[in-house]
Order: C-alpha cells, then structure tokens, then sequence
C-alpha cells in the first residue's frame, strides 16, 4: 500500500498528491509515468510524475476529475492508501541522456495547457539544476484553471496564456508563442508540448514552419501501461508505435494527430456507464 501524505486541491477537479513509493521517487527522472490503482479491483491509470522526491521518499502526482477512476483517487484523503503506485515507467525525456556541456548551449520552450502543466514542471526543474534556460508558456481556459505558476516561476521564465484573456496573454497558446517567436525574435533549439490532443496538433503545424524540432507527449492515450493490450497504438513516422514502452514522448511532427485523437475517444461510452452506475449506486446505498 502505498500512502498519501500530502494533498491540494489545485484548481476545479484538479488535485496534487503526494505519494509515499521511496524505490519509484530514487528511480524517477522528469517524462516518466506510474500506473495507478485505487484499490485490488480498480482500473489501472497511468498518471505522468509531477515532481519527485529523493530524500523524503515521495512521488507528486495530478490527477484531473474527468472519470469514474480518476473520481475515485482525488476522493482520497491523506492518510489514505493507494493499492499499487508502479513505476517508473515509459521513457524519460531525451535531454536527461545529453552531455551537459551540449545541453547547456539549449533553448528550450516549454508549452503545457492545462494538466499537462504539471509533467513539464519536473522537465523544467531538471533543466533548470543542469544550468539550462527555459521559457514556458503556461495556458488554460481561465485564470481560475491555471496550475503550477508559482512552482514553475522558481525554476523558468514563464508567460500565461487564457482563453478569456483573464490573466496574461489573451488567446490560444499558439498565438503567444507566435509572438515571442515572430514579434519578440526569440531563438529556439526545442518546444516540447504537453497539453490536451487538439493543442500538441495546433502546437506542431505552428512550430513547423520555423524548422523547430517539437516534443510532445501522448500520456493521455495510455490504458494498461505495458504494451499488452494496444490501446495506445499511435502512428509516427508512418511506423506504429506504443505510447507506453516507446514514448510517452515523440516528435510531434511526425505523429498522426487526427488518429490519436479519435483514438483517445474510443472508450468514452464505455467510461460515461461506469461512471453512471457509479453515482446510481452512491445514491441506492447513501455513500
């Protein structure tokens, strides 16, 4: 069992925890994931890693209320224990197996929407110890959706973007990097892009263009986290891959965005009945 030892709720069904799992936060390096599950019978639900502790043993995850299973973590209390945390799995992200002196003559752009805000803090923070700038474009709906600010202001120069234009840049994310990049003249080695399907896609035809290599990463895709069951098949290159062993984390420009995204839609009937007779249940029963 593996114990919650901290938990905040971050923004609207948006809630950080900490995790006690000393051997998966000793064995972490920023893009990797863990597979999750509530209880014996529950789902497994990979959740990228938000941040790691080495010497206090614990695993920062972020878990959005978007289904039945995702419900039930955020409904756990400190104190509270998940039944399995395993990990760490996937790739790690490319940077952490370059030379420091090559990685140290890099510009990197971060641009996380939403969620995906919280797996590109851990990439920042790494890059930021090894001595490597990074602007980060943080975006959401509203201000009210925004995440991490203050955590990712400590380790990258960051720039908001809202929807509603309630704080920072008003507008998509793509339109702000469209400034810095064309308005502002800044030069870029790398974007790396985490963030809802739709966004990585607009991300990638932006970045183009400008010849700039462009990361992205398809977590949400993941069911089993192994490779076994092939939900997360995702075509790049021409060439099928798995999210799971052979990613999270691919170059955008070569992934075929338009079937990752009907592929992502594919068990959303199936997640809507669960989730209905879950709540029919609680009421039956007065949970």
């Amino acid at each position: 069992m593996f114990k919650i030892v901290e938990k905040r709720k971050l923004a609207e069904n948006i809630y950080e925890m900490k995790v006690a799992a000393e051997r998966v936060a000793r064995a972490a390096l920023p893009g990797q994931f863990v597979i999750v599950r509530v209880n014996e019978g529950g789902e497994r639900v990979p959740l990228t890693i938000a941040d790691y502790d080495v010497e206090a043993g614990t695993v920062t995850i972020v878990t959005q209320t978007i289904g039945l299973s995702t419900r039930k973590i955020c409904a756990l209390e400190v104190g509270d224990s998940l039944a399995d945390f395993a990990g760490p799995l996937g790739r790690p992200s490319e940077f952490v197996h370059m030379p420091v002196e090559e990685l140290r003559k890099m510009k990197y752009l971060f641009v996380a929407g939403g969620v995906g805000t919280a797996p590109v803090y851990p990439q920042v923070k790494w890059l930021k110890e090894h001595g490597v700038e990074c602007d980060v474009i943080i975006g959401a709906k509203s201000s009210n959706m925004l995440i991490y600010i203050d955590e990712m202001s400590k380790v990258g120069n960051v720039h908001i973007a809202t929807d509603d234009g309630t704080q920072g840049y008003k507008g998509l994310v793509t339109g702000l990097m469209t400034e810095l990049v064309e308005g502002e003249g800044r030069k870029y080695d790398e974007c790396v892009a985490i963030g809802p399907m739709i966004m990585m896609k607009f991300i990638t035809l932006t970045t183009k263009p400008w010849g700039l290599k462009t990361t992205v990463s398809l977590n949400a895709l993941m069911v089993d986290g192994t490779g076994m069951c092939g939900a997360c098949r995702v075509s790049v290159g021409g060439k099928t891959l798995f999210t799971c062993v052979d990613g999270p984390e691919f170059d955008g420009h070569q992934v075929d965005f338009d079937e990752a995204i009907r592929r992502q839609s594919m068990y959303r009937n199936q997640e809507r009945t669960a989730k209905e007779n879950y709540e029919h249940n609680c009421k039956c029963y007065g949970e």
